[in-house]
């Protein structure tokens, strides 16, 4: 399970990285000063979670894996999919009512953190 929240965290920093990018240069002349800052949020809570799944990955390797870290895990990548999901596509598309997705994003990303903490605590 370490392995895999590592290689999740992994594919998620370079996804990151080309999404950025492709913010910054292919979309920066085509959304407004708003939706690029809508655009930019994904972007940096997408990169703060992939780090957070390395990070996880790397303390599973040194604790017991535990159902307190898998779903830690999982609602990461939830919360990415959901919070940054959502903000990229707000800020593309212009669908305001996409914005109603995205505390659940954040939910994801709060229960996580929480799970890790226990999950250290406990170990």
């Amino acid at each position: 399970m370490a392995k895999l929240f590592l290689a999740l965290g992994c594919i998620n920093a370079m996804l990151v990285v080309l999404i950025g990018a492709f913010g910054a240069h292919a979309l920066k002349a085509r959304l407004t000063v708003e939706n690029m800052a809508v655009f930019q949020t994904g972007v940096q809570y997408h990169f703060y979670h992939a780090v957070g799944l390395i990070l996880l990955g790397l303390i599973a390797l040194q604790i017991p894996i535990t159902p307190y870290l898998r779903w830690s895990g999982w609602l990461m990548l939830v919360g990415i999919v959901l919070f940054s999901g959502s903000l990229y596509a707000l800020s593309i598309t212009n669908i305001h009512w996409l914005g109603m997705i995205t505390p659940f994003g954040g939910l994801a990303f709060i229960i996580a953190w929480l799970l890790l903490t226990i999950g250290i605590i406990k170990s």
